[in-house]
């Protein structure tokens, strides 16, 4: 089972290697020698998982996820933070010990080998059905040995590597607050290619049912069974009484290095026989406990507020309090996320305070005992002075510094700068920008069009040499001739992303010294521009180290005119908001030309002027999706804007 893995990883990783960054990290004959050898372990063994090569499975979209009853009903636990009660719950049986998955309960159902149906627990007595994406599942078996039915269920979840990856593709207001949300919003996708997307995994924890299955009366063997067919199974531990606590500590000590988010443990007695007498209460099943970690929490007093700009231009508060002792290390300093959170809590400084280490890892504040709410948001970024201004994300209310040219910015806007969008720059990566920053190369962009300065430091820094250098100056120098709105969108101006500064071009033909010389009053004609965006444009502009550096800048570049549309004007005075994943389209940049060369306009929030917000999942809680449903604009998947335009 485990060579299947490997095989699997290592065929897919040269697959996309091969067709996604055309690259090849293994020869055609050993890529096939690899191909038949899990094709022939495939067959030995009945086993084969959703995400093997073998497998050509498309992708489905559905209107609406149908509602499923379980076989049997699925109850929610009983819970404990004494390890003395799971002794008393354990008595003199065998027990097994595993951890609590924190993602979203799925039940799994076989029958003649194939996998019928994957439906989430819902209710516990009525799940929803969301077959359609268990092939985009990482590992789940669509094939098994196995030909009697089979009932099992466990936990859909998503890794912390995965999930920051994939947050910080997102833009702000779309990111989830934790992996459980995340996979929550994926599972249960309409369109199965986003889901796709998404490596999601499943997590076995018990069998329902498995008739005939040839292993005896102890739920150890079931898991056992289950791993032998080709599941991954939770992590667990036969215990007894004597044994469990010492269990319990073992189990938490490796949590920092757990790749899944995890929220306690589960004790069921090993026995099936045992744990079927004993039934049921109302709400709880009498064979099982979670077990939660005790918060150790501490009561301190509030000190200060740190307000500390991120390299993405957000502020966050950090609580200084005075030193206490969490869980083996002494703590003085707790994040406290974002506005909404301070503003919750009611801080003021001096107020008592409880904290905690939230999973025993990350210091939080739980509780402000005096609420004294005297805490005052800065209107100023700590770093470069500058304006500040709240925002609305979707895990609440942030602070964000409005200059793209602050210093605790300057990596990230430098990457922005130079992103294919932008300046298109090939070769300037983030880890580049990076290097060249510590370095002193680069601190503002202007620099990057007099890089030639540094050349022979460049070409003798370890992974640069002559090559390297030739290909990146080549890359500066075809950027000093550009489109206007990839200029403005450039300067990374807040609200302003490629679509609003196209629009705010073509509102000023395309001519700089109009553009920068826009007031608020004149931008909010722009159709979709508010006032948010028209502000932030004014502001920009009217600030004197921006026009400095804009003005530096136009000493190395030209602007091109853009290219004349001649395609059939289909979408002409129509304007659209795309959020989400897209599917057919490569990604949204390429959704939005196809907009705009069919004539139609794409803006960044939607008001009574949308004609279409493009939306694969219409169920989204999102900001935009509300928006539209409460002026009736249509919401419609990428399928029906493409159908729209044939």
């Amino acid at each position: 089972m485990e060579r299947m893995k490997q095989l699997v990883e290592l065929l897919n990783r040269a697959a996309e290697s091969y067709y996604s960054k055309d690259s090849t990290i293994m020869s055609d004959f050993e890529y096939d020698r690899l191909y038949d050898e899990l094709l022939a372990l495939e067959s030995e063994t009945g086993i084969v998982l959703a995400d093997s090569p073998t497998q050509k499975v498309g992708y489905t979209v559905i209107e609406s996820l149908n509602k499923v009853r379980h076989e049997s009903r699925m109850l929610s636990l009983d819970k404990t933070k004494d390890v003395e009660r799971l002794k008393s719950f354990l008595g003199d049986k065998e027990g097994i010990l595993s951890y609590k998955m924190d993602g979203l309960t799925v039940v799994l159902t076989y029958r003649n080998g194939s996998l019928e149906r994957v439906a989430t627990r819902g209710n516990g007595e009525i799940g929803e059905d969301i077959t359609h994406n268990a092939a985009c599942f990482k590992n789940i078996p669509l094939k098994i040995p196995y030909k009697g039915e089979l009932i099992l269920r466990g936990e859909a979840v998503i890794s912390f590597k995965e999930f920051e990856r994939i947050n910080n593709a997102l833009g702000e207001e779309e990111r989830y607050k934790n992996p459980r949300n995340l996979c929550s919003g994926t599972v249960r996708q309409l369109d199965s290619s986003i889901a796709a997307k998404r490596n999601v995994s499943f997590i076995a924890f018990s069998f329902v049912s498995a008739r005939d299955a040839g292993f005896g009366n102890l739920k150890s063997e079931g898991m056992d069974f289950l791993d032998s067919i080709g599941f991954e199974t939770v992590m667990r531990k036969k215990v007894t009484a004597d044994d469990l606590e010492q269990a319990v500590r073992e189990f938490e000590e490796r949590i920092p290095q757990n790749a899944y988010a995890t929220d306690g443990l589960v004790l069921t007695f090993n026995s099936i026989s045992y744990s079927e007498s004993l039934g049921t209460t109302a709400k709880f099943p009498r064979d099982s406990i979670a077990f939660k970690w005790k918060d150790e929490t501490a009561e301190t007093t509030l000190t200060d507020i740190d307000w500390n700009t991120s390299r993405t231009g957000l502020i966050n508060p950090v609580a200084v309090f005075d030193s206490v002792e969490l869980e083996g290390t002494t703590v003085s300093r707790a994040s406290l996320h974002n506005v909404s959170i301070v503003e919750d809590l009611r801080l003021g400084i001096g107020d008592r305070i409880k904290v905690y280490k939230a999973n025993m890892i990350i210091p939080q504040v739980a509780e402000n005992l005096t609420k004294s709410g005297g805490v005052s948001i800065p209107d100023k970024c700590p770093v470069c002075g500058e304006e500040t201004e709240i925002v609305t994300l979707r895990d609440g209310r942030v602070l964000k510094c409005t200059n793209p040219n602050c210093k605790a910015q300057r990596v990230s806007s430098l990457t922005h700068f130079a992103s294919r969008d932008a300046m298109n720059i090939e070769g300037l990566s983030e880890e580049t920008i990076e290097k060249f920053v510590e370095k002193g190369f680069l601190d503002k962009y202007p620099d990057i069009f007099k890089i030639n300065r540094f050349r022979d430091d460049i070409v003798s820094m370890k992974g640069f040499g002559e090559r390297s250098y030739n290909k990146l100056a080549e890359a500066v120098e075809r950027a000093k001739t550009v489109h206007l709105p990839n200029f403005i969108y450039a300067l990374g101006i807040n609200h302003v992303g490629l679509s609003n500064a196209k629009l705010l071009c073509r509102y000023y033909d395309n001519d700089i010294k109009a553009v920068m010389s826009a007031n608020a009053e004149d931008l909010v004609n722009i159709e979709g521009f508010g006032e948010i965006i028209a502000k932030s444009v004014e502001r920009y502009f009217s600030h004197e180290e921006n026009i400095g550096l804009i003005g530096e800048a136009l000493e190395f570049v030209a602007f091109e005119a853009e290219d004349e549309n001649t395609s059939e004007q289909k979408l002409a005075g129509m304007s659209f908001v795309v959020t989400g994943d897209v599917y057919t389209y490569k990604n949204r940049k390429e959704l939005t030309a196809d907009i705009e060369r069919l004539g139609g306009k794409v803006t960044g929030s939607v008001s009574s002027k949308t004609a279409y917000l493009i939306n694969n999942d219409v169920n989204s809680a999102s900001s935009k999706n509300k928006k539209a449903k409460e002026l009736g604009i249509p919401i419609i998947s990428e399928q029906e804007f493409i159908d729209m335009i044939k």
